[in-house]
């Protein structure tokens, strides 16, 4: 199932059980809406193709006990709506959860207009959020189950098309707001969202090399343990970073901000959306590419990264 709509079946069951909850959405249809509509009709709410407004709406509901999602592309209701985000909901502590769909490059044939490129260092710039990026569809169910347990705002930021199931999450790695594959000595691969599945693959190409290569899916890029999640980066010889977001204030900063914030001293290398490369239009696989972003060039990264890592020894 594509991961919106997992989202929204899983939000559409609680529904059922709890009249409190509320599902906004901007003139935007998904076949797994037709149920909202139909037989949760008094839940669901078009408020047409006014973003800005709709945020304050889910604020006003949020203030009278309701448990509000809204559904909206993820390009259009963080950077249009930041300042209603900023004041309605986080200044507020409103338990809104925003269901942003098609980070980075997800529409990437409509161009500039709809690149998601710099959601996250925006969003985790607010105060009192949490943000999510689940990489399949187990994750994605798991975690929306967390949003009506969040006393905040929550970003959940949601992939478009369908990914392969990776396994569960565990208690402990919920905890954490990361998981691990793999668990060596050498590289390290942190990532997030549906780029997790790119590294799993550069995972597997390295092995036939004889390199082990421990990927970090960061599910939960706020908040963050990120004490624990330094012991584990400390254990590695060599640190990279892959997003399909821009360099700038993204999972690659958030890492090396961690790094630098407990003197962890490694090799690190940032995988991420050169600058400039907003205007572009053309297949995802292709802009990915273009960004040095697809398992062939992360695998010569790693490999590069090793080569240079030996020379400065």
């Amino acid at each position: 199932m594509d991961m919106r709509d997992r989202f929204i079946t899983a939000v559409y069951q609680k529904a059922v059980e709890d009249k409190r909850i509320v599902f906004l959405t901007c003139e935007y249809g998904a076949p797994s809406l037709d149920r909202f509509r139909t037989y949760l009709a008094k839940q669901f709410v078009n408020t047409g193709i006014s973003e800005q407004n709709t945020i304050s709406v889910a604020a006003g509901m949020a203030k009278e006990g309701r448990r509000v999602i809204v559904y909206s592309i993820a390009s259009f209701i963080t950077l249009r709506c930041l300042e209603q985000i900023k004041l309605d909901l986080c200044a507020m502590a409103l338990p809104v959860t925003i269901a942003a769909v098609g980070p980075g490059y997800a529409y990437g044939v409509d161009g500039p207009t709809h690149h998601s490129t710099e959601d996250l260092a925006v969003m985790r710039a607010m105060s009192e959020i949490t943000i999510y990026s689940p990489s399949d569809g187990n994750s994605v169910q798991e975690l929306s189950n967390l949003c009506f347990e969040c006393r905040g705002p929550v970003y959940f930021r949601l992939d478009r098309g369908c990914y392969p199931e990776l396994r569960p999450l565990a208690q402990i790695e919920l905890d954490h707001g990361f998981r691990m594959f793999g668990n060596n000595r050498q590289a390290c691969l942190v990532t997030t969202g549906s780029m997790v599945h790119t590294a799993l693959k550069v995972a597997r190409d390295l092995r036939k090399k004889a390199i082990d290569l421990t990927v970090i899916d960061i599910f939960r890029l706020k908040p963050l343990d990120a004490d624990f999640l330094g012991e584990v980066l400390a254990r590695h010889e060599m640190v990279l970073t892959l997003e399909e977001h821009s360099y700038n204030g993204g999972l690659g900063s958030l890492i090396a901000e961690i790094m630098a914030d407990l003197g962890i001293w490694l090799p690190l290398k940032r995988l991420a959306l050169k600058d400039g490369s907003l205007y572009a239009y053309g297949p995802r696989e292709e802009l990915q590419r273009n960004n040095g972003l697809d398992v062939r060039s992360v695998t010569e990264a790693v490999l590069q990264l090793g080569k240079d890592c030996l020379q400065a020894a």
